[in-house]
């Protein structure tokens, strides 16, 4: 019985070993979903390199010293999201970043070259647009939030954010350690109290991703008067762009000294 049971238990931690392997080498397939890019009437194409990689970008240029950067999420076309940000910033020239590997992108995405890419191309906008706004949607705001705590943003906008990737990924596999499998962890509670720029944080009412408490546990991250956190009424974390509050709420109709998570509607 005791050889049994000793056999029993080295299989399933054999097992177990086995499934943690398979989870490291295949976590960033769990985390990036790279999307095809669709370029609409009003958009244009241009590449960008970094460190020798080809990088897309989708882009509504204007003249003036305004710009917005948009840092989509995991499964994000971030083309499809320029119609939004016209209708909230018409004066101002909108760039998105296609990540690595998605919409024509070279490389593979990972946390560090997504945040090198993100200050190399903040400091190449910036030197044409010294008013520069920052926008992160749902992966993408561990991406903005980050930018904004090593670069001079004039205004962060976080869309359905978190507090970390790993405290979510701990959530979804709990009978797993997590915190030494995962190698992007997107620990934007690290990031957020260096952070001086304005901050409106938009999360959705029915999130069924990104956990409202999360949510919440960033907006606590922040310097005091940093912040702003608002809820837009009867949104799902993919839905959120859909409800004309969002694009108000981009736009700066809500104050960025409001100092609690407020409704908009």
């Amino acid at each position: 019985m005791a050889r049994m049971l000793a056999t029993f238990v080295a299989l399933a931690l054999l097992v177990y070993a086995g499934l943690c392997a398979a989870l490291f080498a295949w976590q960033r397939s769990l985390i990036y979903y790279p999307q095809p890019r669709s370029l609409g009437a009003h958009e244009s194409a241009e590449t960008f390199e970094v460190d020798g990689v080809a990088l897309q970008l989708t882009v509504r240029p204007h003249a003036g010293p305004g710009a917005v950067l948009y840092f989509g999420g995991n499964g994000e076309d971030v083309s499809a999201s320029l119609p939004g940000l016209v209708a909230a910033y018409p004066a101002r020239e909108l760039v998105l970043l296609h990540y690595r590997g998605y919409g024509g992108s070279g490389g593979r995405p990972t946390e560090a070259a997504l945040a090198g890419d993100a200050r190399a191309l903040f400091d190449r906008v910036h030197e044409r647009h010294p008013d520069v706004v920052v926008i992160g949607r749902s992966l993408g705001s561990g991406v903005a939030v980050r930018l904004a705590s090593e670069r001079p943003v004039a205004r962060l906008v976080l869309v359905t954010p978190y507090d970390s990737l790993q405290e979510l990924a701990q959530a979804q596999f709990r009978l797993f350690p997590v915190r030494w499998l995962l190698l992007d962890k997107f620990e934007s509670w690290r990031y957020a109290s260096k952070v001086a720029a304005p901050t409106l944080i938009l999360a959705a009412e029915h999130d069924e991703v990104i956990p409202r408490a999360s949510t919440e546990r960033l907006a606590t991250r922040f310097a005091p008067g940093v912040a702003t956190a608002v809820v837009i009424g009867g949104a799902m974390h993919n839905t959120i762009s859909e409800d004309p509050a969002y694009v108000r709420a981009l736009a700066g109709v809500v104050a960025p000294s409001t100092p609690n998570p407020t409704p908009i509607r």
